[in-house]
């Protein structure tokens, strides 16, 4: 019985369905970007600390139950045009699968560097949603196609962000990605297969979220672009996040 608590208590931060939409409720109310950016870094953690700091023992049954979550917001991030709820429906995603590491047996220091690796490119994310909403006064898409060529230095860091978001290779998701399919390929083919769908997925949702926002025609009104100072910023980070992915393939594959 302690253990179940525990892990619907974990279940929150490490979003388990139904208590995945608390984390996603309370991102929609928050609108300050600095929460945000705080909810992303610090709740994946939380519930790793829980787990970590508790002895419990994982069921046979949670398994299905964190893919089946992963999947069901991986597949719902399809039709969503908002870009912070489309970042926070990656979270959960992303977040969900911690589960097959703990269960995998990885050690914590890894676990928490999976954790900060899946969140970082979506702080990023957030940060570059509330550029939008400075610029255009809300980030959905479809809103205002053509962002390549009236925001052209943005268009380019945000396509790069997405890219590292979705497990793209050289970024760290991608690494860890991989070796959740690996692992669990021979003992159990159909977790790996639902990963593999899952990585789809995310593909697929990231594809058209580009589309609505950097394909289209460009509108006349004219938008300042990002400036060098802040497109060095962000590319330093997405070097950093590329290099750690590399060092990371070395640990864990």
């Amino acid at each position: 019985m302690t253990d179940l608590l525990i892990i619907l208590l974990a279940g929150f931060f490490l979003p388990l369905f139904p208590m995945s939409m608390v984390f996603n409720v309370i991102l929609d109310k928050v609108k300050r970007s600095w929460i945000r950016v705080l909810l992303f870094i610090t709740w994946p953690l939380i519930g790793l600390f829980i787990v970590m700091n508790s002895n419990v023992i994982i069921p046979e049954w949670l398994l299905p139950l964190a893919l089946s979550t992963s999947a069901l917001y991986a597949l719902r991030m399809l039709s969503l045009r908002e870009v912070n709820q489309w970042s926070g429906f990656l979270a959960t995603s992303l977040w969900a699968l911690l589960w097959l590491a703990i269960m995998q047996e990885a050690s914590a220091e890894l676990l928490y560097v999976y954790a900060i690796s899946m969140s970082i490119p979506l702080v990023l994310l957030l940060l570059l949603s509330a550029g939008l909403e400075q610029r255009f006064g809300a980030a959905y898409t479809d809103l205002y196609g053509g962002l390549a060529r009236t925001i052209p230095r943005f268009s380019g860091v945000l396509v790069t962000v997405v890219v590292a978001a979705i497990a793209t290779p050289l970024f760290p998701t991608f690494f860890i990605m991989f070796d959740m399919v690996v692992e669990t390929s021979s003992a159990t083919p159909f977790a790996a297969m639902s990963l593999l769908l899952i990585w789809l997925l995310w593909s697929w949702a990231g594809a058209r979220l580009i589309q609505g926002l950097i394909v289209g025609r460009a509108s006349d009104v004219k938008i300042a672009d990002m400036d060098i100072t802040t497109i060095s910023l962000y590319s330093f980070v997405l070097f950093a996040l590329a290099v750690g992915g590399i060092y990371l393939s070395g640990v864990i594959l």
